[in-house]
C-alpha cells in the first residue's frame, strides 16, 4: 500500500437533538460549553468514536475502551506484550525506540493515525521503552455554531442498590441534555508525519468512512439512537504533499450560520461552501 502522497483537510457538520454529546466530569457531567455558551465536543471524544468505528470495520486498535474490548486484554501494556516482536524488544536491554514505534504503527491503525505515547518498564533485564509517536491525523474540538440551551432534569431510582436499605424511589440524580445544536469540527492529515508512521492512502479512505458513519453503534442513555447525526462531511484533497493552501484557509471555506433566532433543525441553518482555485472537495452526506 502507498504511503499518503497528498495533504488532506476535512470538516464535519453534525447535529445534536435532546442528547448529551460530551459530558464534562468537572461540571456534573453537563454538556461541555465554552465561556461564550457555545457547546463543545472534545477532540479526544471524537477520536474515541473514530477508533470505535474503525474497530467495527475490523481494524486492529491499540487504545480500546473497556466496553468495546475485543481481545480480552485489560491494559495497554498487556496489548503490547501480546505482540511477539514488541514483547521481544521490551525484554531486550538495549532496545530501539524507533523499532518499537515502527512495529506499533504497522500493527495498530490508531497508532499510525493519531500517534501514541508508549512508556513501559522493561521485563527482567530489559530496559523498557519510552517513546512518543506523532500521528498525521489531527482533529479540532467541535464547537456549536450558536450558544446551546441545556435542559436539566431530576431523575429517581425506584429500587435499592443494596439489601437492607430504607431509601428507594427518593434517591435523586440529575440528567442533562442539549435540546438542539449544530456543531462543526475540522481536521487535517499531514503527509510528512504519514511517512514516519506508514499511514497510507487506504488508511485515509478508512478515516473518511468513519466520519460519515461517526455515530453508528454509539447509542447510550445520554445519546439515544438517532439523537446524534452527521449532516455533511467535506473532504479536500490537495494535489501535493505540502498542499496548495494552508489548513486554516481551507477550513474557512465552510460557513455555517443560523437563519432563525431559535433553530430547531439543520434546515434552520445556512451552509455555504466557498472555493479555492485548483482545490477539489468531496461533499458527502452522513449516514
Amino acid at each position: 500500500m502507498t504511503t499518503l502522497d497528498h495533504k488532506v483537510d476535512f470538516a464535519v457538520v453534525l447535529s445534536v437533538t435532546k442528547a448529551n454529546p460530551n459530558g464534562d466530569p468537572l461540571n456534573g457531567n453537563r454538556p461541555r460549553q465554552n465561556y461564550d455558551g457555545h457547546g463543545e465536543i472534545s477532540d479526544v471524544a471524537i477520536k474515541r468514536k473514530i477508533r470505535n468505528r474503525l474497530q467495527d470495520m475490523g481494524e486492529s486498535i491499540f487504545v480500546q475502551s473497556n466496553d468495546r474490548n475485543t481481545d480480552h486484554l485489560k491494559s495497554l501494556r498487556e496489548r503490547a506484550d501480546a505482540n511477539p516482536e514488541l514483547q521481544k524488544l521490551l525484554k531486550t536491554k538495549n532496545s530501539s525506540n524507533e523499532d518499537f514505534a515502527s512495529i506499533a504503527c504497522q500493527e495498530w491503525i490508531d497508532v499510525r493515525s493519531f500517534g501514541q505515547v508508549f512508556a513501559f518498564k522493561g521485563s527482567g533485564s530489559g530496559s523498557g521503552v519510552s517513546v512518543g509517536v506523532r500521528g498525521p491525523v489531527s482533529i479540532h474540538t467541535a464547537t456549536s455554531v450558536a450558544p446551546i440551551d441545556i435542559t436539566s432534569m431530576q431523575i429517581t431510582k425506584s429500587v435499592n442498590s443494596e439489601p437492607g436499605k430504607e431509601k428507594g424511589s427518593d434517591t435523586m440524580g440529575m440528567k442533562h441534555r442539549v435540546d438542539f445544536g449544530v456543531y462543526v469540527f475540522y481536521g487535517s492529515i499531514n503527509t510528512q508525519l504519514a511517512e514516519k508512521t506508514g499511514f497510507t492512502n487506504e488508511d485515509a479512505k478508512k478515516i473518511k468512512q468513519t466520519l460519515i458513519t461517526l455515530f453508528e453503534n454509539d447509542a447510550s442513555a445520554a445519546r439515544p439512537e438517532g439523537s446524534m447525526e452527521v449532516n455533511k462531511v467535506y473532504w479536500w484533497e490537495h494535489n501535493s504533499k505540502l498542499g496548495q493552501y494552508s489548513s486554516a484557509k481551507v477550513h474557512r471555506l465552510l460557513e455555517v450560520k443560523q437563519m432563525v433566532e431559535e433553530p430547531r433543525s439543520i434546515n434552520d441553518y445556512n451552509i455555504t461552501l466557498n472555493e479555492l482555485e485548483g482545490l477539489k472537495v468531496d461533499v458527502l452526506d452522513g449516514l
